[in-house]
């Protein structure tokens, strides 16, 4: 397969290639704070919350919360964001795949990249959405390596793709471009 595309000829954020920790926006007037995870990742998004906390404007309100799983980040984000006013920050510490589904959960709330700032503990795993059924699929998968889809059995490429909407990457089948041998008749 060929190099992926540069950073910016993408809509992969960079910190999906390797983790990244962002330094938070200080001009907010309120913060919620999400440390998403388990295990080391849960340790990683927790360390890196502890380093943000100080940075923030001292007296501005600010929201902690820590889930195992992304669901549970995404519900406090909603809560938190059902009563915010502009200058509302969020900030997220997690995996790359947990990081990208609250931020396509921020997105989907009207919050803007600039409002967002993220603190990735690790990249192995992906979210892939296959084009061919529409399942989703959570892999340890580099940028154009590719994964099965466990729905349809199709082999996919990790498209270097991130949908704004579903946090996901495009994954569609490995040989779509390659026409079936034809049979030679006599």
């Amino acid at each position: 397969m060929s190099t992926p595309a540069p950073p910016h000829y993408t809509s992969v954020p960079p910190w999906t290639r390797e983790p990244v920790v962002e330094s938070p926006d200080a001009t907010g007037t309120a913060f919620t704070v999400l440390a998403v995870g388990t295990g080391s990742d849960a340790t990683g998004a927790a360390a890196i919350v502890d380093a943000w906390l100080p940075t923030l404007p001292v007296g501005a309100p600010v929201r902690v919360h820590t889930s195992e799983d992304v669901a549970g980040a995404i519900a406090a984000l909603r809560t938190d964001l059902a009563g915010a006013r502009v200058g509302h920050r969020v900030l997220v510490a997690g995996s790359a795949t947990d990081c990208l589904a609250v931020r396509a959960a921020a997105l989907g709330s009207s919050l803007l990249d600039s409002e967002l700032t993220v603190g990735v503990t690790s990249v192995a795993t992906r979210a892939v959405w296959c084009v061919h059924c529409s399942a989703t699929t959570i892999a340890e998968a580099g940028l154009e390596d590719v994964v099965t889809c466990p729905s349809c059995r199709k082999d996919l490429v990790v498209y270097p793709h991130v949908s704004r909407r579903t946090g996901a990457h495009l994954g569609f089948q490995v040989d779509a471009e390659t026409l079936p041998d034809q049979e030679v008749r006599a």
